[in-house]
């Protein structure tokens, strides 16, 4: 190559990680709105200057507001927005990863069943009475054990010749049925006070988050992200192909193993929180995708953003559908996602 044609394919890079990086922080600006918005609604409506004063008073900045709006933003609504973005974002990412390592714009932790299977073992957990453990430690730990099951039979068959990716998402399809199966057996044999209570897994919703709660999966999405980022380039490589990332020194069965491990830790981890939300994981990086393309620098961090939003947004409509009323968000997001579903199969088959 000559020096021109260098300097012009240097020119070109940067103005695509220039491109990229407003993108970015163009979504970061528009979820900060959803954000607020968030907090805004509900039964006892506050206007967005009160909101936002309230935030500006909790990082030290002297505003007055009213102690009322206080209560409401920092005890009630704050924790729930907040558990909506970083339950958007683990979704979003979760689902990025799975269509990186299975090369399938269709796979999600919702779709390969590993929600479903999260959602069955802490509706387990609850219905064995927690092993004489806490519940609050109780319920992640059996997300967590079920997810990974489910992950790791997944594994197996991907490890084994002749298995396409298609054939995985037609068995993680079956996992999906399975475990909600599972999780409907529970609730039916388990007493109407806690058959309630593993309702909450079927629908999915925020309303149980507490700052404990936030606390803790924030802690597990920040570390879980920080390790997804190291491997960035490898990840970005894997889209390459296997036979390609391979010749580039990439330990391609390590590096599944080790992604999808932390996927499933992801989301367990909000899985046993929330309960089961369906479609994020499959919408949120296929928008990405379309915004930046393959690079993992950006498209990780671009579809934590995008399942942020959806997941925000749903939160606000979720609340606005009927005054007064709570619909579930795993119904709102449901509303969105299949939509979104059959356009992609269309837009497939016309290409």
């Amino acid at each position: 190559m000559t020096n021109t044609t260098v300097a012009q394919t240097l020119s070109l890079q940067r103005r695509n990680e220039q491109r990229r990086t407003w993108i970015l922080l163009a979504l970061f600006c528009v979820l900060v709105a959803s954000f607020v918005m968030d907090i805004a609604t509900g039964p006892s409506m506050l206007g967005v200057e009160e909101v936002v004063n309230v935030l500006l008073r909790l990082v030290g900045v002297p505003v007055g507001v009213q102690p009322t709006s206080e209560v409401i933003v920092i005890s009630l609504r704050l924790p729930i927005a907040l558990m909506a973005l970083i339950v958007g974002g683990v979704l979003g990412v979760g689902g990025a990863e799975m269509q990186t390592l299975l090369n399938n714009p269709m796979a999600s932790p919702y779709t390969l069943g590993m929600a479903a299977a999260a959602g069955f073992g802490a509706a387990l957990m609850l219905y064995a009475g927690s092993f004489g453990l806490s519940a609050q430690l109780a319920v992640p730990v059996g997300a967590f054990v079920c997810c990974m099951l489910s992950a790791g039979l997944l594994f197996g068959l991907a490890m084994m010749r002749h298995i396409t990716s298609g054939q995985l998402i037609l068995a993680g399809i079956a996992l999906l049925f399975l475990f909600q199966s599972l999780l409907s057996l529970v609730q039916f044999v388990s007493s109407p006070e806690l058959s309630q209570q593993i309702l909450f897994w079927l629908f999915g919703s925020l309303t149980k988050a507490t700052w404990t709660n936030v606390g803790i999966t924030a802690s597990v999405t920040l570390v879980c992200m920080t390790l997804l980022m190291r491997d960035a380039w490898k990840l970005t490589a894997l889209r390459l192909g296997e036979s390609r990332a391979k010749s580039l020194g990439v330990n391609v069965a390590r590096l599944r193993l080790r992604i999808l491990v932390i996927v499933a830790l992801m989301t367990a981890t909000v899985t046993s929180f929330v309960g089961i939300i369906g479609f994020i994981g499959i919408v949120a990086p296929n928008i990405a995708r379309m915004l930046v393309g393959e690079d993992q620098r950006y498209f990780l961090p671009l579809s934590f953003l995008v399942g942020a939003f959806l997941l925000s947004s749903a939160s606000v409509l979720s609340k606005s559908i009927v005054p007064g009323a709570l619909f579930p968000i795993g119904i709102v997001t449901a509303i969105i996602g299949v939509p979104f579903f059959f356009w992609m199969i269309i837009g497939k088959r016309s290409h």
